[in-house]
């Protein structure tokens, strides 16, 4: 409950205004959630010969999921389908998103596309992306004369 504030104060309260618009935009959009927009939710990491990406793909059969490689660019796309009750169920909270996905990751390097791994494990995809010999850093000899 808020607090009740008297006409004078709110008047000489700059953010008074601000504060209630606030409280109103919040009730328009209660039950949106933050950061719902990325998905499936990735790391990525990598060292001077590879790069591995882990996305959490709970509930999506692998047999679902394209994974392509462009250049320095990973894309995941896929489907999550919706669980159902049974004809007499019924649903009492749904907070699951399902549905088609795409998601793009740029890599931090070019890749061999031919070495690349991918497996799926409880869940979790983890893809293996070997990085290009081209794009090694290579060690430059310094000659003297």
């Amino acid at each position: 409950m808020w607090p009740v504030i008297p006409r004078f104060e709110r008047e000489l309260d700059p953010f008074h205004e601000l504060n209630r618009m606030h409280r109103q935009f919040s009730r328009v959009f209660d039950g949106y959630r933050e950061g719902a927009v990325a998905f499936p939710a990735v790391n990525v990491w990598s060292n001077g010969d590879e790069a591995v990406v882990l996305a959490e793909l709970p509930g999506v059969d692998p047999s679902d999921i394209d994974v392509t490689v462009t250049g320095n660019a990973l894309t995941l796309q896929g489907e999550r389908k919706a669980e159902k009750p049974d004809e007499k169920g019924m649903y009492h909270r749904r907070e699951r998103d399902y549905g088609r996905f795409v998601r793009s990751i740029r890599l931090p390097f070019e890749v061999e596309n031919e070495k690349i791994t991918a497996s799926s494990d409880k869940g979790v995809l983890r893809i293996s992306l070997p990085r290009s010999e081209a794009t090694k850093p290579r060690k430059i000899e310094i000659k003297s004369e």
